[in-house]
């Protein structure tokens, strides 16, 4: 018998440790089967499980486990990423705590076999963590992006790049990490506004040049008054660069300075000559027009270099001092002394004319926190718009499509607008670069040391000329944009490459679409000569409850390991599961999980009343011979909804999935179905009993198949204990085959006839509900206008009826009495007679007083909402949660005017 309650804590374990031990998590092996695979966005060897983890991971989970028992050959492959600044950060820190030397002193290997050691302890705590979410990976396949086979991967693409001219070495601008001293990506830039300020300066014109400034115009603008002036004003927030500046722009249309183009200002501090170049980058709007340019500290900046053919200056060690192209007064300051320095020597000399407070973003490492500097450094880079053209062709013809297809635009936008791609990092923990200098610089690019000696040897005629390998590694993103084909083997022809390759789905968040997706989808064209994925659904980002992106700061992260511990891990996943069609942002609660919790718990309870009233499988057992209307009724909707939820993880659609599994559970079988059922189970009619017994069997099956992609554990607990008084079960749930159910199973009779009843008592318990009918008052229904089937419908479920909608009696009559709420009964009208069990006038009162405060509650919003103002100063979240708030109080004031009309024609 099962127990009164479902453990999770005692039963997930165990399930867990039993599928993985059934090889049911590998791929079939059976012959002609069609391959699903799906490959996990690695998640960080140093990360735990987060929320948008659980959410991810569930709906790749989901899929595998839909197509797994539609016979697939499902493979979902699990591995980490080395996560180089991660990692390197995590390992630093801890010897840093110990006590220890730091990595500098250490040197190279000593670091790196440390890294090695942590990641054998410590790393990749995440995969458990993913166990514990039910994830049904293949972990036989695990991969490592720094595991050998990998490794061989990234040398061998390194190398074809670069022997193919789509890879190469240049000096550029980069996003420089001083306190790890390291280029570093975009996407580990995090953008902080903070309070800054605007120093304006006061460049002096060389050879003794001047110009009419306008200082007064009349009413249209034009000037009227000028003064004239020797010097030319730029505003900087970040005065310590002027040291390297190497020109003033101006805007080619500036009347103000037309004249000063092509003629030079004197630098201050430094006493170079640099020239005053007409540019569009220059806003006439802004300060005084005229900006500094300072091209190896600043990426607009090295753009209006490139295209003057202005010298570049770098002016900071890698640590952010300044170095020695500055004034010996001034070289070794940190780069945040130097600007308090040389405001004061602008003040001091008299070329300070202003100082103006400003909040500003300034761009900081995400990691290391400290200010991010644009710095110039020989980099390498990949051709990235060649690479990109492929990758936008397979997506502008269908090749590999976005859900929802909107994400596409945004996939658009960056590639047709992609920049090279910086690949090399100056970090020790990572793919080594495989490159190799020669004595005079001469670069060697091979997969191995020997393979570059030989070429040097070539190269220079010298038997054995000494090489030192570049001391750099690749960034994070290079191995992992190989992930979907280096992971099944490339560069060897491997049998799951064949079979595996290109992958069915990929499921990630919008937020790696350029710096994973679309590599990719370059990266697999080139290699593989075809797209890596069919199919890329983005999922949403998982907010707070009011819609607040969650962070510790805040205080409202959500931690679904502890989730799990408290609700379990089935009512996790079918709320994510549920919730994961809602656009851009999920707003979640617990009260939400909570909820989903009862649905497992009324999942139970549901199975226990059918244990309990001997409802057990029946072998040999044809729904398509039952003969009982309720019977027949339920096993259509059971045929319908299969349909509905094969539909919806086929696209996948995986919030309409959970939607059809909660509205036929919980509403068409448990409340309604077992309702039904029970005069049966409780009758003398042994024919019909066994029947019903045998069908809600039957049914349960079915949907405990239906749910057990999304809900696994208490599914596949309820196939195994269901079966102890029935027909034996043939092995796990897990790898049942999925219900294709015929459509002549649905019976338009039945369908017809139980839908009446259904209606007819969710329409009265409406009422009831509306009115205020205390709950154990028996109102009478009249019947009027009701032609055969109806009275025929009414004989043969009045029983029902009565004790469903808890009324005293339900009877033809020819007019509706008074005091009586009208009710649609198909042809006929149906009147409740509830003018006795209310006080009329007080419920009357009561709906017009909550009518009114929904007035009240919309005007107050809509005034809001069609606020300018409002619109442009809130939050995106705030203003979304405004229209919902309007849209529910719209709904529900409906909803009270239907209900008072309703009472208006009571009397």
């Amino acid at each position: 018998m099962l127990e009164k309650t479902f453990d999770p804590k005692s039963v997930e374990p165990r399930l867990y440790a039993a599928w993985e031990a059934s090889g049911a998590f590998k791929p079939s092996e059976a012959p002609g089967s069609e391959a699903f695979t799906i490959v996990i966005p690695p998640p960080n060897v140093t990360g735990s499980l987060h929320i948008g983890h659980a959410l991810n991971n569930t709906l790749q989970d989901v899929l595998t486990r839909f197509h797994r028992m539609r016979g697939k050959s499902a493979l979902w492959l699990p591995g980490t990423d080395h996560a180089g600044i991660a990692t390197q950060m995590v390992v630093e820190r801890q010897l840093a705590a110990a006590g220890n030397i730091g990595r500098r002193e250490m040197g190279r290997e000593a670091f790196v076999d440390k890294v090695w050691e942590w990641k054998a302890e410590s790393g990749g705590a995440i995969t458990n963590q993913l166990r514990r979410l039910g994830a049904s990976c293949d972990w036989s396949r695990e991969r490592f992006t720094l595991d050998e086979g990998l490794s061989a991967a990234v040398r061998k693409v390194f190398v074809q790049l670069y022997k193919q001219n789509l890879l190469y070495r240049d000096k550029r601008l980069v996003n420089w990490d001083p306190q790890f001293q390291t280029a570093i990506s975009d996407l580990e830039v995090e953008q902080k506004e903070v309070d800054g300020h605007y120093w304006h300066f006061a460049y002096p014109l060389a050879d003794g040049v001047t110009f009419q400034y306008p200082v007064a115009f009349d009413d249209e603008g034009k000037a009227t008054e000028f003064e004239t002036r020797d010097f030319i004003v730029v505003a900087t927030t970040r005065p310590e660069t002027m040291l390297g500046d190497t020109a003033v722009a101006v805007h080619p249309s500036d009347e103000r300075y037309k004249d000063l183009v092509g003629k030079d200002v004197v630098l201050p501090i430094v006493g170079r000559r640099i020239p005053i170049v007409a540019d569009d980058y220059a806003d006439p709007t802004k300060g005084s027009g005229a900006v500094k340019i300072t091209p190896a500290h600043d990426f607009n900046d090295f753009g209006v270099g490139k295209r003057h053919g202005l010298p570049a200056i770098n002016i900071l060690t890698p640590d952010a001092r300044l170095n020695d192209e500055v004034p010996e007064a001034y070289r070794g300051l940190d780069r945040f002394a130097a600007r308090k320095v040389i405001v004061a020597k602008a003040e001091e000399d008299g070329w300070l004319r202003e100082i103006e407070k400003t909040r500003h973003m300034v761009p900081h490492g995400d990691r290391s926190g400290v200010v991010i500097e644009p710095y110039l450094t020989d980099q390498w880079y990949v051709d990235a718009k060649t690479l990109a053209q492929p990758a936008l062709k397979a997506v502008e013809e269908g090749a590999t499509v976005f859900e929802p297809k909107h994400w596409e635009k945004t996939y658009f936008e960056w590639l047709r607008n992609i920049e090279p791609w910086c690949v090399s990092r100056q970090l020790w923990w990572g793919h080594r670069i495989p490159a190799w200098f020669g004595p005079d610089g001469h670069i060697f690019v091979e997969e191995t040391e020997e393979e570059a000696l030989a070429a040097a040897i070539l190269h220079y005629g010298d038997e054995a000329p000494v090489l030192k390998r570049d001391e750099d590694v690749l960034d994070t993103w290079f191995s992992s944009a190989l992930w979907p084909f280096s992971t099944l083997g490339w560069p060897e022809k491997t049998e799951d490459l064949a079979k595996f390759y290109p992958t069915s789905t990929l499921v990630t968040g919008f937020d790696i679409i350029f710096f994973w997706v679309a590599r990719m989808m370059m990266m697999g064209i080139h290699f593989m000569g075809e797209v890596p994925f069919k199919q890329v659904f983005i999922n949403a980002l998982v907010r707070d409850e009011k819609g607040a992106k969650m962070s510790k700061s805040k205080g409202n992260v959500m931690d679904p390991l502890v989730l799990i511990d408290e609700l379990g891990c089935d009512a996790v996943r079918f709320t994510m599961t549920a919730m994961s069609g809602q656009a851009r942002d999920i707003k979640l609660s617990k009260q939400r999980i909570e909820g989903y919790r009862n649905f497992g718990t009324k999942l139970w309870n549901a199975s226990r009343f059918a244990q309990m009233n001997e409802c057990v499988r029946v072998e040999g057992f044809d729904p398509s011979t039952v003969r009982q209307p309720i019977n027949k009724w339920i096993r259509g909707e059971t045929v319908k909804t299969a349909a509905e939820v094969t539909r919806a993880l086929e696209a996948p659609a995986f919030s309409d999935a959970a939607d059809a599994l909660y509205r036929f559970i919980w509403n068409v079988f448990c409340d309604w179905y077992v309702e039904l059922a029970k005069p049966i189970l409780n009758g003398d009619d042994a024919e019909a009993k066994a029947e019903t017994r045998a069908t809600a069997a039957w049914a349960l099956d079915v949907f405990l198949k239906l749910l057990h992609p999304v809900m696994p554990f208490i599914t596949e607990e309820l196939w195994d204990k269901t079966a102890e008084f029935g027909a034996p079960r043939e092995g796990l749930l897990i790898v049942e085959k999925w219900p294709e159910l015929p459509e002549s199973w649905i019976d338009a009779d039945a369908e017809a006839e139980i839908g009446w009843l259904v209606e007819t008592v969710g329409e009265i318990r409406s009422i009831r509900a509306e009115m205020n009918v205390p709950p154990g008052a028996k109102p009478p229904l009249s019947v009027i206008g009701a032609g055969p089937e109806t009275k025929a419908r009414l004989a043969r479920h009045r029983d029902l009826l009565l004790s469903l909608a808890r009324l005293d009696s339900a009877r033809e009559a020819e007019t509706a009495p008074a005091g009586s709420v009208p009710i649609v009964l198909g042809e006929a009208t149906g009147a409740l007679a509830i003018a006795e069990f209310i006080d009329l006038t007080a419920e009357k009162a009561r709906l017009a007083k909550e009518i009114a405060g929904h007035v009240g509650e919309i005007e107050k919003t809509a005034r809001k909402l069609n606020n300018p103002d409002f619109l442009a100063r809130a939050k995106e979240e705030v203003v979304e949660e405004n229209r919902e708030r309007l849209a529910e109080a719209e709904a529900a004031k409906a909803k009270l005017e239907a209900a008072l009309a309703r009472l208006e024609a009571v009397g």
